[in-house]
């Protein structure tokens, strides 16, 4: 966590105790036996039903982050224990690296970037493409996506987006173009950028009927969950040539594996889910989740909207 982040918690008098990266079941729930730890902040690994058996002083669980993917939250509000996030604090910094992703790929910097240091010069014959005039389609609407939004018409592209559960009035706001469907998304625009937490409803929504109706030299985005897509259907239209590429920083599997077909596949570029990983959006994701902790514990109401499973709770929103 940034320092302004641990300060939150030391300065509330809580003692935080840090774990290995990616630690999850036998190796955190012993840790938890012994640390009794009334709050959790997290960033990787799994929490889940055999935790919080090991743990059962915990009364608040908080994401360094947007995305609860990696929280058993039914098994949390079975247990009355609240799950927050810090939805929003890293928008501007995710919604860049969508941008840089986007560029890459569209450029095609990374093969011209290893053909130059290679003692190519491959000028003649290169043919590049201009972004501006294209469509843009947003899968979800939150705060990441609203600022995708911003950055892409700042390059004259046109921006649509899908998103069930967000008000008329907030893409009205922004300007944006309100799609009803995903077919009709994807169907629609030459670019997708994904944006959508991952739940039963979402997993593999990037398929390969959706991908075959989207048009010829499309680009996929993604900076939000790995499981939103059907890799070895995106691997396929990559390799058929019907996309011109795909930007990627999350993984069905995190890491992916050595043998992944995506390493050989120079359409693809490729980062290791680090698009919020910036010193100004750590500070504020850090913050705004070690002050929900101490909020909570202090008796604080907190808003409704970052409590992941108010629902579940049966708290108004």
């Amino acid at each position: 966590m940034a320092p302004e982040a641990e300060a939150v918690l030391v300065d509330a008098g809580y003692l935080p105790v840090y774990l290995p990266p990616y630690t999850e079941g036998d190796g955190l729930n012993e840790i938890a036996q012994k640390t009794k730890p009334v709050g959790v902040l997290v960033r990787m690994g799994r929490i889940d039903d055999s935790f919080f058996d090991a743990a059962p002083e915990v009364r608040v669980i908080s994401k360094h982050g947007a995305g609860v993917d990696n929280i058993d939250v039914n098994a949390a509000s079975a247990r009355g224990i609240f799950v927050l996030n810090a939805a929003g604090a890293n928008a501007v910094s995710v919604a860049e690296h969508a941008i840089a992703l986007l560029l890459a790929v569209a450029k095609k910097i990374g093969p011209l970037d290893k053909s130059v240091r290679e003692g190519r010069w491959e000028k003649s014959g290169f043919q590049g493409r201009e972004l501006a005039g294209s469509t843009i389609g947003l899968v979800a609407f939150g705060a990441i996506a609203r600022q995708m939004a911003r950055f892409a018409k700042a390059f004259d592209i046109r921006v649509r987006a899908y998103d069930p559960f967000s008000a008329d009035d907030v893409f009205d706001q922004e300007g944006v173009e309100r799609v009803q469907s995903l077919d009709e998304l994807f169907a629609t625009c030459d670019i997708i950028s994904l944006h959508s937490p991952l739940t039963p409803e979402t997993s593999n929504l990037v398929n390969a009927e959706r991908l075959a109706a989207m048009k010829p030299g499309g680009i996929i985005i993604n900076t939000a969950r790995g499981g939103l897509i059907d890799e070895a259907a995106l691997q396929a239209a990559l390799e058929s040539g019907h996309l011109a590429g795909a930007g990627l920083d999350t993984f069905a599997q995190e890491p992916p594996p050595a043998e992944h077909p995506f390493w050989q596949n120079p359409r693809l570029v490729l980062t290791p889910h680090i698009a919020g990983v910036t010193t100004a959006a750590g500070t504020r994701v850090g913050i705004d989740a070690a002050q929900g902790i101490v909020d909570f514990l202090a008796g604080k109401s907190l808003p409704a909207v970052r409590i992941v499973n108010r629902n579940q709770l049966n708290i108004p929103a």
